[in-house]
């Protein structure tokens, strides 16, 4: 998942000239087209993690990296910007609480859609470098280890293009080896071992999902809807309103009886709020359906 910058950096005074508008016009921009939302208190932040990016483009002051911003040789520049502005967090089963309830009460009912001859469709909307596509992929696999001759796929999108070219190299440091249960890394690990330093995704769990670049704040292209949707750690870095109509817009994008899993940190607000129904730790079905029977019953802890 993509997640906004962190509160512990600070900046190097003197380098540059960094004004109140520069500051302004880079947040509204970055909320304009990202959805990030950066508050006054970001304003030394923001300098440590933009001059870097000030002296490899040879720039003398803030007010020229905001004017290469508005011009139109200046839109691959966004891109960069939004890489300095974010860090990307994530290990293999964060929360392992979503992969439980996804391998327990989820994938059971899915396994049975996909032999009556219908489609299942996962999505990993914010998946960074990939390690949480690949954990739904092998949570799946844990089930059924056959369950690629169905029409079973998993979506994984993030907006960092960065990320996306790390999610399908499929290739990690050996010491992340250690947030895999043990249950999970013969499915998980192609050959179960690491090799020069790194291991790679095997090629059952890597030919269940599929990878594309997406702005969550733009349209999107997907015509199906979706029986599971992670999007975890990601909404909190959002203003209050971004957030209600992010959740509006997954409730709408889901089955009738859908469910979404979000960050711990994180809260339903608005009208998604009368459609989803928690029925696990930041777990919630979707309820909206006038058709629908009862939903799944809740377990665990409420948040």
């Amino acid at each position: 998942m993509t997640v906004a910058i962190k509160d512990n950096e600070f900046t190097k005074s003197g380098d540059f000239s960094f004004s109140e508008s520069d500051f302004r016009m880079i947040a509204d921009l970055a909320n304009a087209k990202y959805g990030l939302f950066l508050q006054p208190s970001k304003k030394a932040l923001v300098y440590s993690r933009l001059a870097k990016r000030l002296r490899a483009l040879k720039l003398q002051s803030f007010r020229d990296y905001c004017a290469l911003l508005e011009r139109p040789e200046g839109q691959q520049e966004h891109q960069h910007l939004l890489s300095a502005l974010t860090t990307n967090v994530t290990h293999f089963f964060r929360e392992m609480h979503h992969f439980d309830f996804l391998k327990s009460h989820l994938m059971p009912r899915l396994l049975e859609k996909c032999k009556a001859g219908e489609s299942v469709r996962l999505w990993s909307s914010a998946c960074s470098s990939g390690q949480e596509a690949y954990c739904m992929a092998a949570t799946a696999l844990s089930v059924d280890p056959n369950i690629a001759r169905y029409d079973f796929r998993i979506l994984a999108t993030d907006i960092d293009p960065k990320m996306i070219i790390s999610a399908k190299r499929a290739r990690y440091p050996a010491e992340q080896v250690q947030a895999i249960p043990a249950e999970y890394r013969n499915v998980l690990i192609a050959n179960g071992r690491s090799k020069d330093g790194h291991f790679e995704i095997s090629a059952e769990v890597r030919s269940l999902v599929s990878f594309g670049e997406l702005n969550l704040m733009e349209d999107w292209p997907m015509q199906r809807l979706f029986d599971v949707i992670f999007c975890r750690n990601a909404a909190i870095y959002f203003d209050k309103e971004t957030q209600a109509k992010l959740w509006q817009r997954f409730e709408s994008a889901m089955v009738d009886d859908g469910h979404l899993m979000i960050g711990h940190s994180e809260r339903l607000s608005g009208p998604a709020m009368s459609a989803l129904k928690s029925v696990g730790i930041t777990t919630y079905q979707n309820v909206s359906s006038a058709n629908l029977a009862s939903p799944t019953s809740s377990i665990g802890e409420k948040e």
